[in-house]
């Protein structure tokens, strides 16, 4: 049975423990809510960006005129997966639920004969998988001290980079895993294809709220231009929506910690408390069993 000194030291260690968590749970919450109305913000453009797009890829899809980003290499025999995680840990299952699903990912197109490269942004993603897949790990992009994502700084130099790699032959499919933010304490798991890009199935329609619109230039020159700006886009949303999905995690993560510390301390007490009273209790029946013998 553990003595009252060490007891006490346990006890003081994990108030610290306990300190630190809250003061992580606090902070956590303060980024939350910037990186939340960053996300709530970019989904209605980067959504009618894509309606656009599905309204006008439909037009030229099969032709041969179609831009290289719609129609792709007309193969699917290499893979490009980005992996977004978080450049620190602390925040649940938020890193290991990516990491997952991208391993899932890699091994099904590798049971297909398929050749995977991996793009990891953010240090986590690339610290799981690269004992298992470190071959095929192309890059590891880092936002260390980056205080805010930025379109211009982060997204669009990362979408530039997988352009540029399509354009040299490097791959003919690219996909993005991210944590669609939810609330923060639901984050979901989503795999979006970049390149080509995707189209609604025939059945599908494309709202585009009830208006009808002509192009000028025709379709394959608008799509040229928009369809980079497009994948930079949809790069950047899954940024900002990984970014508050992180905060939310490790906000949830720093509060069920805190309360478990609470709990610890409350179950420590408790039996400190006991084997004190044992110990008092023990010297009493001595000293009084020694004043009898006298």
């Amino acid at each position: 049975m553990a003595n009252l000194k060490s007891l006490k030291i346990r006890i003081n260690s994990v108030k610290a423990t306990q300190k630190i968590t809250k003061a992580m749970k606090m902070v956590a919450a303060s980024k939350l809510r910037r990186a939340q109305e960053a996300a709530e913000a970019g989904r209605p453009y980067a959504e009618r960006m894509e309606r656009i797009i599905a309204s006008l890829g439909s037009s030229v899809e099969g032709r041969d005129d179609a831009p290289a980003l719609l129609a792709g290499s007309g193969k699917d025999d290499v893979h490009m997966i980005v992996l977004a995680t978080a450049d620190r840990g602390l925040c649940g299952g938020f890193n290991s639920s990516l990491a997952r699903a991208a391993r899932r990912r890699i091994i099904e197109l590798r049971g297909a004969g398929k050749t995977v490269k991996l793009l990891c942004v953010g240090r986590k993603g690339n610290d799981a998988l690269k004992r298992e897949f470190g071959s095929i790990i192309h890059d590891t992009v880092t936002f260390a001290g980056v205080r805010q994502i930025s379109f211009g700084d982060q997204a669009l130099p990362i979408s530039t980079t997988l352009q540029q790699m399509f354009a040299d032959g490097e791959f003919d499919v690219c996909s993005i895993f991210y944590n669609r933010f939810e609330s923060a304490l639901v984050q979901t798991v989503t795999e979006q294809q970049l390149i080509p890009t995707p189209l609604p199935e025939a059945a599908e329609t494309v709202d585009l709220g009830g208006a009808a619109y002509e192009y000028e230039p025709d379709e394959s020159e608008i799509l040229e231009e928009l369809l980079p700006r497009n994948m930079a886009v949809q790069v950047y949303r899954a940024l900002l929506e990984n970014a508050a999905s992180e905060q939310g995690a490790r906000m949830t993560a720093m509060d069920n910690a805190t309360r478990n510390a609470g709990e610890m301390i409350d179950k420590l007490t408790l039996t400190y408390n006991r084997q004190r009273q044992a110990a008092i209790t023990t010297e009493l029946i001595e000293i009084i069993s020694g004043a009898e013998a006298l």
